[in-house]
């Protein structure tokens, strides 16, 4: 009877840990997303099956070019996927399709190149200018005319982001690993 009870007790603390693991794993390191529209067509399509990595905007800022989930300004029970266009501090102009970034660097503007795109998409037509404070992130959808993003509600805070997409697990036949921007 005790060797029983001690196989008992053995399954119990197993699964204690394995449960306290992936638990601790979900809410502070690594978390599922699933894209779900098309607003970042033509490098994620609805229904891919990404992980978000949840530590590496702990310890830097987000980069111009990378892929974040954050919590949508406007309601934050809804997750959105989109591309970091400008960062704190910098000024965004779309004027005529393109994007100009203004910072620093670049006083006289400098038209941003988007290698990431496998051809040229139109900003939507409007015209638009916004100057980023700190701890905030102009972002845009890669399908920029059915896109959603900081044109309509204003910039993302660095306290909404949730982390930097790292890997795309489904559909299998495009599993692939983000390690740095593609810009």
């Amino acid at each position: 009877m005790r060797s029983f009870l001690y196989a008992i007790w053995e399954i119990v603390e197993v699964a204690l840990v394995a449960v306290i693991s992936v638990l601790i794993i979900r809410n502070f390191l690594v978390q599922p997303f699933l894209v779900n529209g098309a607003s970042m067509e033509p490098n994620f399509h609805n229904n891919d099956y990404l992980l978000i990595d949840e530590v590496s905007y702990r310890f830097r800022e987000p980069q111009r070019g990378e892929v974040m989930v954050f919590k949508y300004p406007g309601n934050e029970n809804y997750y959105y996927i989109k591309r970091v266009i400008g960062l704190p501090g910098e000024e965004v102009k779309i004027k005529d399709g393109k994007i100009l970034i203004f910072n620093g660097k670049n006083s006289n503007g400098i038209e941003l190149d988007e290698k990431y795109l496998p051809f040229r998409l139109d900003a939507n037509g409007k015209d638009e200018e916004i100057k980023l404070k700190d701890g905030e992130y102009f972002v845009m959808g890669d399908n920029r005319q059915f896109s959603f993003d900081s044109r309509n509600w204003g910039p993302v805070k660095k306290n909404e982001i949730i982390g930097l997409v790292r890997v795309r697990l489904w559909p299998i036949d495009s599993v692939m690993a983000f390690e740095k921007p593609v810009y």
